[in-house]
Order: C-alpha cells, then structure tokens, then sequence
C-alpha cells in the first residue's frame, strides 16, 4: 500500500463529505421530531401513549423498510443510485411533512422519510468504507457518524430557534394558540428540504463504489476510481486483492440465503448483535424523548429545548475526538470504554430518579452519558458493521444488521412511554443499565479489532477463524 500521502486526499475527503450528507439528513429528520413534540402533539390531538409512540416511531418502522431492500437494491443497482434516491426522497418528504393537514398525513410522510433515513444508513458508511484507504478507514466512516451529529446538532438548533418561548406552566390550549403550536413546528420539518436538495444534487457528481463496480465486470470503471484515490501502484494491489476475494461464480447478486453460508453466519450474528446493542442500550430516548426526561428532572419547555442544544453540543465534540482515536486506539477498546461506562452512568440516573433528585446533576449525567456514546458505540458501531463483512455479500449482509438496527431502534422508541409509565424513569435506565453491562461482556468475548487492515485482509482473517468469532 502507498505511504499516506500519496493519497489523493481532497479527492478522498470531497467523496467522502458528500456521500456523509446522507448521515446528516439521517440525523436531522431522525432527531427533529423531538423539538417539535410538544406542539404538534397539541396540533393533532394526541393523547394516547399508543398515538404518542406511532407519532415518534413511524419513520423507524419506515427505517426498517428501507433497511430491507438498500441491500438487494445496491447490489443490483449500485450504491450511488440508492444515495440518491434517499436525497430525493428526504427532500420531499421533509416539505410534505411541514405542510401535513391531518396526523394520518403525517405519520405517512414520517414513514417514508424513514425509507430515505433506512437508506442513508447503510449505504453511506458502506459505500465509504469501500472506496476508503485502509490506514484511515475508521476516520473516514466515522466522519458518516459526525455528520449524523451535526445534524442532530442542526435539528435542535433550528427547533431551539424557530420556537418561541414558552411560559411554564402553560396549558394545552396556550401551547396550540402560539406560534409553536400553529407554525413553528412545520418550520422545523421543512427546514429539511434545503440540505436534501444539495444532497441529492451532489450524488450525481461523485463516482460508484470501486468493490461494486468490480463486483459487476466494470474493471476499467474501478480502477480509474482506485487510481484517483491512490495511484497506478494503490489501484493494481487493490484490484488484485478485491478479485481474490470474489471467487468465480460469486460476482452475481447476493442471496440473502448466502449469509448463511460457512463462516458467514457467525460473523452476520455478530454484526446483528452490534446493531441490536448500539439501540438497546438506551442513548436514543434521549434524543427522541428529551421533553420527559428533562420535564422529570425539573425543567420547563423553554429549558428542555436550551438542553437539548447543550447535548447535541456535547454530541458533536466526542464525535470529533473519536475520529481521532478510532484509527489509533482501535474499534475493540472504545467499544469497550463506552459500554462500561455506560452501564454505570444509566445506573446513576435511574438512581436520581429513584430517589426524587432532581436539577443540573440530572443533565450533566445525561451529556456524560452521551459523551461516553459518541466516542464509542455510535460511530465505532458504523465502523464495525462496513468493515466485517465479505465482498461479495457486504450489501445483503449490511442490509439485514442495519434492519436489526432499525427494528431495536423501533422497539426502542415504541416502549419508552410504556416502560416510562410502567417502571417510571429509575426502572427505564436500570433496565437500559443492565443492557450495556451485557453489551461490554459481549465486547470483550466476541468482537476482534480490525484497525489498519484492508477489507480483504480482514475477510480473510475472519474466514481463517470460520470456527471462532469476529
């Protein structure tokens, strides 16, 4: 492999930054719904914890669609068409959304932005991890969960921004009267469209997956992407290498049936079970359902949004200093650090809630807590699942850990208002607690470090071990 500087790196950086938007836009619709809320719950009447659940996880279940077919899709159709049929779709339903005259209306536009949210998630780590150099591929995909960050980010900024504040104590009938109540909301969704439509514009200008279009027969294609990226010397070892690993009669359209296969089904196993734990273990519910868990630590409307804008700060700065770790210290010990410790910063907060504590030490336990997830298991989990799988069934085998992903992320947001009412909050983050103990130890016995390896390298390695782990 050519020394670092050889790379074409503001060839590389410019690809990568433009396939990432699709983890901004991911990060906005997924997270803008929680500044929004409290006034179009009041908008639509919703009362019901069933109504308020369907109202916050209809672009999940939409997430698990598109999570389904992104695979079988790019594998026909290739990585960069998907990318930009989720530009499209982000951007019309983001108008769509802002203009809903009914809660049906909504919930379908929610949903299918969802598609677009399912889309963007596996595609745009994958699609980076495959024209990526080796020695700086966790930065790279990791930069997919930074952007996924500032769009939190950007999503709580213009709720914050676009609402205007809120007296405490104000009643059902003065929030729909308001600004927020009539407006403000719709302002938040339709804020979406203007990335979307750069977004969508872009894609058409940045190259198809080299490993895709080897995949498919379009050598020549490839190897003047390769040789943009690193040279004649980069392209040919490349070539060489990805050809190794597509033996003859396996260059065809993956089988989901295929991931079955000897030692794939282990590593699929491990790849479901990162996916399933990055949910499960709990951070989300704050993004999603920050009005109840800073209501029940004492604060009012205006406060619960200014605390969300504090945690999609904190958010952003972790996610930058894991770019800088993911490639030094290595997936295994983040993932590692993360789970440990939140484990027992979820155990502190139940406790708070437990014993009726409430004020600023509930918040700075809730931004610890996403510190500890932003330098490990939200970008390190990405990481993971692009670098794990074989060529030749890396789109199939993404598609069903990125669904695993969106059905835990689904279940997750569903019974949070259960789980809140049932448990109360101190019940809600034991459980969630326990969950990331379970999530270290399976760390530290079945997940194996893949820093500064090519993808063929570690599909070898992880082939050689067909009887063990990954």
């Amino acid at each position: 492999m050519p020394e670092r500087s050889s790379y074409n790196m503001r060839y590389v950086w410019t690809v990568t930054l433009v396939s990432a938007m699709g983890g901004l836009l991911f990060g906005y619709d997924w997270v803008v719904i929680g500044g929004a809320k409290p006034f179009y719950e009041k908008f639509f009447g919703l009362t019901t914890p069933s109504q308020i659940g369907w109202a916050m996880s209809s672009a999940l279940a939409g997430c698990l669609v598109g999570a389904l077919v992104s695979g079988g899709l790019s594998d026909r159709f290739g990585r960069k068409k998907l990318l930009i049929l989720a530009g499209f779709l982000f951007t019309v339903t983001g108008v769509l959304t802002a203009l809903a005259p009914s809660f049906a209306f909504f919930a379908a536009n929610r949903l299918l932005g969802g598609v677009a949210i399912g889309l963007a998630s596996n595609l745009s780590p994958m699609y980076i991890a495959e024209i990526a150099p080796p020695e700086i591929r966790g930065r790279l995909v990791s930069v997919n969960q930074l952007t996924i960050v500032i769009g939190i980010l950007a999503a709580q900024i213009a709720n914050w921004l676009i609402a205007e504040p809120v007296p405490a104590g104000a009643t059902a009938a003065e929030i729909l009267a308001s600004w927020n109540g009539r407006s403000g909301w719709r302002w938040m969704f339709g804020a979406e469209a203007v990335p979307a439509l750069l977004f969508f514009i872009l894609m058409f200008f940045v190259p198809e997956s080299p490993r895709w279009l080897i995949k498919k027969g379009r050598t020549a294609a490839a190897e003047m992407i390769l040789a943009r990226v690193g040279g004649r010397g980069f392209a040919a070892g490349a070539l060489a290498e990805i050809r190794g690993t597509l033996a003859a009669g396996e260059s065809g359209r993956a089988r989901f049936r295929d991931l079955l296969g000897p030692g794939l089904g282990r590593v699929l196993l491990v790849g479901v079970a990162l996916a399933v734990y990055q949910q499960w273990c709990g951070i989300n519910v704050i993004f999603n359902y920050a009005q109840e868990i800073f209501t029940a630590a004492g604060y009012g409307v205006s406060g619960v949004l200014f605390n969300i804008v504090i945690t999609g700060a904190v958010n952003l700065v972790f996610t930058l200093a894991a770019i800088r770790l993911v490639d030094r210290l290595g997936r295994r010990p983040l993932m590692l650090i993360g789970s440990a410790g939140l484990a027992a910063v979820f155990g502190l907060i139940g406790a708070g809630y437990a014993f009726h504590s409430r004020g600023l030490h509930i918040l700075l336990l809730v931004l610890l807590a996403l510190a500890l997830y932003a330098v490990s298991l939200a970008p390190v989990t990405w990481v993971l699942l692009a670098e794990i799988f074989p060529n030749r069934i890396r789109g199939a085998a993404m598609s069903v850990s990125t669904f695993a992903l969106w059905a835990a992320c689904f279940v997750l947001t569903y019974t949070f208002p259960l789980l809140n009412r049932g448990l109360g909050p101190a019940g809600t983050f034991w459980i969630y607690a326990g969950i990331s103990a379970l999530g270290f130890l399976f760390m530290r016995s079945r997940v194996r470090e893949t820093k500064g390896r090519t993808l063929e390298q570690i599909e070898r390695e992880l082939a050689g071990r067909s009887g063990e782990t990954a």
